[in-house]
């Protein structure tokens, strides 16, 4: 009886584990598809807030709608007017750029003879080319204008999505089983994601700001691209801070020299510490709940699945799968293992009897 039980269970294993591969494969296959509309998705989620605060004081909700509607239109036709702009430019500068970055490099030639290890200007640009770096830099730029170029797709997907909200809590009430707990867990879970994504883009408009103003301090071209990069990548975890600085320290050592590519390097290194380090978690509270493994595998994840867009939702859609992980009781556990180690000490203290006040 006992066998029976554990193949049945094991089977059952085998079928989800199959379940979940054929899942993301065809979301893989769909990503054309699957990639604007979780874009839109996370963005409607960032416009709720707003939209309720404008709806609460009387304001028509189509009106609410359109306000909002026509900002994220604004705001996203000047992005692309700037960012296109600034690509163009930096486009036809990239190959004096790639051609003095290679001088500027082989410098370094006499100093790897001096400390014994003999190599030739060609050997070391085969195996070290930094022009290859800033030719990625522009095909990376190049890539971003595109997506942004695509942005009203997701804009107007938008639109429909915040025309539904208004009906959407009545739709689940009565389509899901338990109809109120279910709402309730699903604005429960709104929130969470609302709050990590309005507090990470409020972190990275300001990471922005400040590393404009760095660049635009010392002197170094294209200083508010380089702003906006480090506000995009600010999204992707642990290597898109590292990612961001890249560029503009290689264009300031053919700009400014080596010495002030090390003063910019030191400038995103303080402030990713301010910002990653002081302010984020100040704000953050307990954090992602995601161990920093899971972070990482994440971010290759949902990046092989989608591309940049999959690395810049990754915390997002790895906190809505541990999100749904938690609602079941038999995929519980599954939620805490790829939790952080913060959610273990609050199961402890929740699992610890409170002490009871002595009566009076």
């Amino acid at each position: 009886m006992s066998a029976s039980v554990s193949a049945s269970s094991g089977l059952k294993w085998l079928i989800g584990i199959a379940a979940v591969v054929l899942i993301l494969g065809a979301l893989k296959a769909a990503e054309a598809i699957v990639v604007p509309f979780l874009l839109a998705v996370f963005i409607a989620i960032i416009c709720i807030p707003p939209l309720t605060f404008m709806t609460r004081r009387g304001m028509p909700s189509w009106l609410s709608i359109m306000i909002i509607v026509a900002l994220l239109v604004v705001l996203s036709s000047l992005l692309v007017i700037f960012v296109g702009s600034a690509i163009d430019t930096f486009t036809e500068q990239l190959p004096e750029y790639q051609k003095r970055l290679q001088e500027e490099s082989v410098k370094l030639v006499p100093l790897f003879t001096d400390l014994g290890i003999p190599v030739t200007k060609d050997q070391f640009l085969t195996h070290f080319n930094p022009g290859a770096a800033m030719k990625w830099a522009g095909n990376a730029l190049a890539n971003l204008g595109g997506l942004l170029t695509n942005f009203l797709v997701v804009v107007f997907v938008v639109i429909f999505l915040l025309m539904e909200e208004a009906s959407l809590a009545d739709k689940l009430r009565y389509a899901l089983p338990n109809g109120e707990l279910s709402l309730k867990r699903t604005s429960e879970f709104v929130r969470q994601v609302n709050t990590y994504l309005v507090i990470k883009t409020t972190i990275s408009l300001i990471t922005g700001l400040l590393v404009w103003a760095w660049l635009t301090f010392l002197g170094v071209d294209f200083a508010a691209l380089w702003g906006l990069v480090a506000a995009l990548m600010n999204f992707i975890p642990n290597v898109g801070s590292i990612i961001a600085a890249i560029p503009a320290v290689l264009l300031t050592v053919v700009q400014l020299g080596p010495y002030d590519a090390l003063i910019v390097a030191a400038g995103y290194v303080a402030i990713n510490l301010l910002m990653g380090n002081a302010l984020e978690p100040r704000f953050m509270g307990n954090g992602l709940g995601l161990s920093p493994l899971v972070v990482f595998l994440s971010l290759m994840l949902w990046g092989w699945m989608f591309g940049a867009a999959g690395m810049f939702l990754s915390i997002p859609l790895t906190m809505i799968v541990k999100i749904a992980l938690e609602r079941q009781a038999s995929t519980r556990w599954i939620a805490i293992m790829i939790g952080s180690a913060r959610d273990i000490q609050q199961l402890e203290q929740d699992s610890q009897p409170h002490d009871q006040d002595p009566p009076q």
